[in-house]
């Protein structure tokens, strides 16, 4: 999902991101496009550095965190926010601004296509405040971007994952070694899986992020999503 950066809008378009421009297609909902099969006519091109990438799937259906593939908790849909790019704001659609002395589990997390199979995946930042009682330490901020990129294009197995904060290092290593059919079978137990619903993998690692920070978790073949935290 995308706006132009002089056309603010909350909900913004689904795009195309192709080489360094983006193009608008003709479908409501990234789960829309799904449902549609892909196949959405496309309208106006944007040069990349002119538009702002929001949230891929601002109000998704269920959010489902795995810790392993036999087990997974539920997480707050309300809480999706966007990749930063107005810090000063704190619009949950939109923006992701947070405060400091948090602590940061990245993930990989599925994004459920047609027919209850995998559609894409995109990056997911669970945000955890310590200084909350849980479960409402996990239920405030969860990060998502910066674009779905399609399970035909992309292997999920051992995608390597970098974070950084304030361009420094701070965590590193491949995601790896969790089976995404045996997660989407579980969750579809006794239930159904809708276009839109997130399936997100086990994390990289812990990270406590104690100062405000310009953050970012940069996974290959997907992109980096960039979240603002302040003190």
């Amino acid at each position: 999902m995308f706006h132009p950066v002089e056309q603010p809008m909350r909900r913004g378009w689904v795009g195309r991101v192709d080489g360094e421009h983006v193009v608008q297609l003709a479908a409501q909902t990234l789960q829309s496009f799904f449902t549609g099969g892909g196949a959405a006519r496309e309208h106006a091109v944007y040069p990349l550095a002119e538009v702002r990438l929001l949230a891929p799937v601002l109000h998704p259906p269920s959010i489902r965190i795995f810790e392993s593939r036999t087990t997974f908790a539920f997480a707050n849909p309300a809480a999706i926010l966007g990749p930063a790019s107005a810090p000063g704001r704190a619009d949950n659609a939109c923006n992701s601004l947070l405060q400091s002395g948090l602590v940061l589990l990245p993930r990989l997390a599925g994004v459920v296509g047609v027919d209850g199979a995998l559609g894409g995946f995109t990056v997911l930042a669970e945000w955890r405040d310590p200084a909350r009682t849980p479960p409402k330490d996990r239920d405030f901020a969860l990060g998502l971007g910066p674009v779905v990129v399609t399970a035909d294009e992309l292997n999920p197995e051992g995608l390597e994952a970098v974070v950084r904060a304030d361009g420094r290092e701070v965590a590193g290593g491949r995601l790896q070694g969790f089976d995404w059919g045996a997660a989407c079978d579980l969750a579809a137990g006794g239930t159904r899986l809708y276009p839109g619903d997130l399936l997100a993998g086990p994390a990289l690692e812990a990270v406590a992020v104690s100062e405000a920070a310009q953050v970012e978790i940069e996974v290959a073949g997907v992109g980096v999503l960039d979240q603002v935290v302040v003190a």
